[in-house]
């Protein structure tokens, strides 16, 4: 079961892919935790960006739990884990938590793609 409203996640997935769509939008390889610095000083070039800005503040917004469930929605869509394991999902994303898991999710290429993947694993859509 998804700890999270599903449109809440459908709102982040819309921002993520109007900021990843930018042409200026060069993003690293994924980040391996949510602590990683490249992913930070990436999305540093980006502070005044109002489309990131609207995604990170939304993101940044949401409690710290719910937080975790986007970071491990977004493993589940990348095939990091499977349906079966999402326990484990969560559990580890909560253990690597902090204040900037906003900038590691959004430092994550096709992050959209694998959050509505994520949400497809759990019977959910964005309509």
């Amino acid at each position: 079961m998804l700890e999270m409203n599903p449109e809440i996640v459908c709102q982040i997935i819309q921002r993520a892919r109007e900021f990843q769509s930018k042409e200026t939008v060069v993003l690293p390889d994924a980040p391996f935790s949510p602590g990683d610095d490249l992913a930070i000083q990436t999305l540093a070039d980006h502070a005044d960006d109002m489309t990131y800005r609207e995604v990170k503040d939304a993101i940044d917004d949401l409690e710290p739990d719910q937080q975790v469930v986007l970071v491990a929605l977004m493993w589940l869509g990348r095939g990091d884990y499977d349906i079966e394991e999402w326990s484990a999902a969560l559990e580890e994303a909560e253990s690597n938590w902090t204040e900037r898991t906003s900038d590691y999710i959004l430092a994550t290429p096709l992050v959209a793609d694998y959050l509505l993947e994520g949400l497809d694993l759990h019977d959910y859509t964005c309509d």
